[in-house]
């Protein structure tokens, strides 16, 4: 499988796109004015608590206070006199045992402010590097259940054991650390000591909202998290950032120097790609299927819904088999479009009924192989009887759509707007309400062309019947700026 990162940088906004087999599997989206949160480590205060929600909202200097939940605060260790309870979990202690209004606390962002909601914090510190991630509180070894050969499980252990010695920090081995030497993991062992060590001396001297680790900027976080041995290219297209590229890559993955290069064609390098045209599809609710099938993709507030459609598919053989091949083809695609527009939460698949029990099995099958590649954790669950399949994928960032658009103006985000018909009416009403409130010898109605040229032409005997019946003339004017739905009357 051929793969590349595309890295497009301008003054205000960095993209990365991810490229498999020539099409687009990810974008992701940073800006100067927004910077994410997620991995930055500040210094809080405590401004309420909630015993209620067994959490706390802390002030981190962001525009919303944060939310922290009791689950997610390290609690002190139990003396070794203590035992734990007999349901093996100990005492839970509640929110107010653990911290209490006031207290200044160290936190990490682990999901950025969506909607209306403020950023999710921990006490749990974690600092990724290329191979590791440092639980500074945490004295264990774990490693990561996508690393699934138990000789590779092992030697990874008796490698790190010796490096991390009576070091009192925990790590945990990232995936990418399969196959490393033990050069390779001493470097990052080395490496995340130096950035606790900083880490540490700034939050000694920091002040309540002060930021004491910042996570990397979006071009080297991506290399951090993606760039291995089945990168074939990693193309930038700002001669700065790739000389920083650069720099990161030989200091953490020498081995992949030769894989970076600076792009200086003339043509923008997401339109080589097509990437451009990819990111305006994926904004679009429809997405259509090679087999003349589509997918609509609903985004809520609550989930994602991604309704499968056979469209003008009528197949060859039978209608079964017709609803199999649209179902396997809408599973794959699915599957991109998750990563795609990065969806997170609940996300409800609606499949096409099938009747045969090994078509299910088969298309649940495909959905899960083309999430493998996700590099967002992922859980399916069996079809129902309906063919609705149950998933999550876990969200740290808005999506693609949120953070690109903004809700409709002319229809607050409903994805529809009052008929010309329904805002006439609206505007009658309005009229005989206005008159019996207030005195006036004449009206003023100004509204949009559309509904304006409706009432003209239309209603126009309906209007001549209201002048009547309220004993005074109305004007109607049309107003270009006014949307469908917005309309004045004034009294003269």
């Amino acid at each position: 499988m051929s793969e590349e990162i595309l890295i497009n940088v301008t003054p205000r906004e960095t993209r990365v796109g991810v490229v498999e087999n020539g099409m687009l599997q990810e974008v992701h989206v940073e800006r100067a004015s927004r910077r994410g949160y997620v991995g930055n480590v500040y210094k809080g205060r405590v401004q309420r608590v909630m015993p209620g929600m067994q959490a706390v909202f802390v002030e981190i200097g962001l525009e919303r206070a944060a939310f922290l939940h009791a689950s997610d605060i390290l609690r002190p260790p139990l003396p070794d006199a203590v035992e734990p309870a007999a349901n093996g979990n100990g005492h839970t202690p509640s929110i107010s045992e653990l911290v209490h209004e006031g207290q200044e606390i160290v936190v990490q962002v682990v999901k950025d402010p969506i909607g209306t909601k403020g950023a999710r914090l921990s006490t749990h510190l974690s600092i990724p590097s290329r191979y590791l991630v440092l639980l500074p509180h945490a004295k264990t070894l774990g490693i990561s259940a996508r690393i699934e050969d138990e000789a590779e499980r092992t030697r990874l252990k008796e490698v790190l054991t010796p490096l991390i010695g009576e070091n009192p920090l925990g790590y945990i081995v990232r995936t990418n650390a399969e196959g490393q030497t033990a050069e390779s993991l001493a470097f990052d062992v080395t490496y995340l000591g130096k950035v606790w060590r900083v880490v540490q001396e700034n939050i000694a001297k920091a002040r309540v909202g002060d930021r004491v680790y910042e996570e990397l900027s979006l071009p080297l976080r991506s290399l951090r998290d993606m760039l291995n041995e089945d990168i074939e290219k990693v193309r930038v297209d700002s001669r700065e950032t790739f000389e920083k590229v650069v720099k990161f890559v030989h200091k953490f993955m020498p081995s992949l120097d030769d894989r970076v290069e600076h792009y200086g064609g003339e043509r923008p390098i997401f339109d080589l790609y097509g990437v451009e045209d990819e990111i305006q599809r994926a904004l679009k609710k429809e997405v259509p299927l090679k087999s003349g099938g589509y997918l609509i993709v609903d985004q809520t507030e609550a989930m994602t819904t991604i309704d499968v459609n056979t469209g003008g598919y009528l197949g060859t053989r039978n209608l079964e088999e017709t609803v199999y091949r649209t179902n396997l083809e809408a599973a794959q695609a699915a599957s991109r479009q998750l990563r795609l527009r990065n969806l997170g939460g609940i996300v409800i698949i609606d499949f096409i009924d099938m009747v045969d029990e090994e078509h299910r099995r088969q298309v649940i099958r495909m959905l899960e192989k083309g999430l493998a590649r996700d590099h967002a954790k992922t859980t399916v669950y069996p079809m129902s009887a309906l063919g609705l399949v149950e998933m999550t994928r876990k969200r740290t960032t808005e999506s693609l759509a949120r953070q690109l658009c903004e809700p409709c103006p002319a229809c607050a985000g409903r994805g529809a707007i009052k008929t010309a018909e329904t805002v006439t009416y609206e505007i009658f009403r309005e009229i005989t309400r206005a008159v019996r409130q207030f005195n006036a010898e004449k009206l003023l109605v100004m509204a949009s062309p559309q509904v304006v040229g409706r009432i003209l032409e239309e209603e126009s005997a309906a209007v001549a019947e209201l002048e009547e019946f309220i004993s005074k003339s109305i004007r109607f004017q049309a107003e270009e700026h006014y949307s469908q739905e917005q309309f004045d009357v004034v009294l003269l």
